[in-house]
């Protein structure tokens, strides 16, 4: 088997996009619209982002049963035995070990990429360069490979990686520290150091081993799927996923594993890269008008408004006056208007408020 064909990668694509609500919606996440009138959904880019890198026989797709008819739809080229779809929803840590466990029965010397599904990349070239190259890490070594990218303003919304001694190839260091979503002053500390990265979520290493550390790190997860024996059909590792996924803990891959371990590495990216999940982040990714405002996919006027992002239906224009930093998104039943500072903390309080007091339509 030549050695591209061992690799693989798994796009997860599974969660509720909560932190883009009222834009992204329970029933209708994210990665699932069209978010920037662009023809094309976040799932199905990040696919053909992919693609152009790994084979696409060997791309894996997780979600929810809630989500399979979306991926069905938007990816009709996918084999319908590499979309995984879980019973309930967990975290990344179960996800990944029920992919890794399925991978490794059809190529034991399989190299993993796991992806998240609502990234931007701005250099196509520079990125299939450094995929290539942790892959080529992580099949000559027993190591877990995470991907940073240096930072370029103090953003509290995004995880970051402080490396530490050098691995002896390339840009390769070993992980210090990993802290998720410091605030300001704590981020403004970090770009200033030149010692952390953005933590990009993008996530290497060879099955066999990756198996070996989640087995270590989640006990409870893999013993019930190695239950699911080899020659088994996938209909019935479905269904035996079925009973023992509800029982997985709800964990992600990060906390659940790498930052557990003390054999995690990080490959130094530049290949421009933003988190389009959270309206921040798509702030600081898109290119501004007037004012440094931001329209995604929508008509505004802007007067004396400054530094805002507006998200509104097709058929509405936005009117704005002497708003400053300020979020402005409508879909459907809900209108919501806030500070874009850190709105991703207000916004799960805002939702599971509504949530209770208002029922599920809202959400």
């Amino acid at each position: 088997m030549a050695i591209e064909n061992n690799n693989y990668c798994v796009i997860l694509a599974g969660g509720k996009g909560m932190r883009l609500w009222p834009s992204s919606r329970e029933n209708e996440p994210k990665q699932f619209i069209d978010f920037f009138g662009v023809g094309r959904t976040q799932l199905q880019q990040t696919y053909e982002r992919f693609a152009k890198i790994i084979p696409k026989e060997n791309i894996f797709i997780n979600t929810t049963q809630q989500y399979l008819h979306y991926v069905v739809e938007q990816l009709p080229d996918v084999d319908g035995n590499h979309i995984m779809a879980e019973p309930v929803h967990r975290n990344t840590a179960p996800s990944v070990a029920w992919a890794s466990h399925r991978i490794q029965h059809i190529n034991p010397k399989a190299n993993l990429i796991v992806t998240p599904s609502d990234q931007a990349v701005f250099k196509e070239d520079v990125f299939k360069e450094n995929i290539l190259e942790g892959l080529d890490f992580v099949a000559k070594h027993d190591r877990l490979l995470t991907m940073g990218v240096k930072p370029t303003r103090p953003e509290p919304g995004y995880g970051y990686i402080q490396l530490g001694d050098h691995s002896g190839e390339d840009d390769i260091y070993k992980v210090k520290a990993f802290t998720e979503k410091p605030d300001r002053e704590f981020a403004k500390m970090f770009v200033d150091s030149g010692e952390w990265y953005w933590n990009t979520g993008l996530f290497l290493a060879n099955v066999k081993y990756l198996r070996k550390c989640l087995a270590s790190f989640l006990p409870s997860v893999l013993p019930n799927l190695d239950l699911a024996r080899p020659d088994w059909t996938i209909a019935e590792e479905n269904e035996f996923v079925e009973q023992y996924f509800p029982s997985f803990p709800n964990v992600s891959l990060d906390y659940g594993v790498l930052e557990k371990s003390d054999n995690v590495y990080v490959m130094k990216c530049d290949f421009g890269w933003a988190d389009l999940g959270t309206w921040h982040g798509i702030y600081e990714a898109t290119r501004k008008v007037d004012g440094d405002n931001v329209c995604v996919d929508t008509q505004a006027y802007f007067d004396d408004s400054h530094n805002n992002i507006v998200k509104l239906p097709k058929g509405r224009i936005g009117v704005i006056n002497g708003l400053d930093g300020y979020i402005v998104a409508e879909k459907d039943n809900v209108l919501f208007i806030c500070k874009k500072g850190d709105s991703s903390s207000l916004i799960r309080k805002y939702v599971n408020e509504i949530q209770l007091k208002l029922g599920e339509k809202y959400v």
